[in-house]
């Protein structure tokens, strides 16, 4: 597992089609965000994995749970 996020600023940069500068803090506030939902999503396939009686969350619980988790962020 990862201690801490991936930097998302080169994925910002390749995406946008002007020269965008990324502040620190924005870089911050970016990886934080991104924090917000992996943690959301997690805790969502922990509940789900429950409901079907495993105690280990798989792939076809975060599955599960990704289309919901995707609306609801978007809002």
């Amino acid at each position: 597992m990862l201690n801490k996020a991936p930097k998302l600023k080169k994925t910002i940069k390749a995406k946008t089609k002007s020269n965008v500068n990324v502040r620190p803090a924005s870089e911050a506030m970016i990886e934080l965000v991104t924090l917000l939902f992996v943690k959301s999503l997690a805790e969502e396939a922990k509940t789900k994995a429950i409901e079907e009686k495993s105690s280990t969350i798989r792939t076809e619980h975060l599955k599960a749970v990704c289309k919901k988790a995707l609306k609801k962020a978007r809002g």
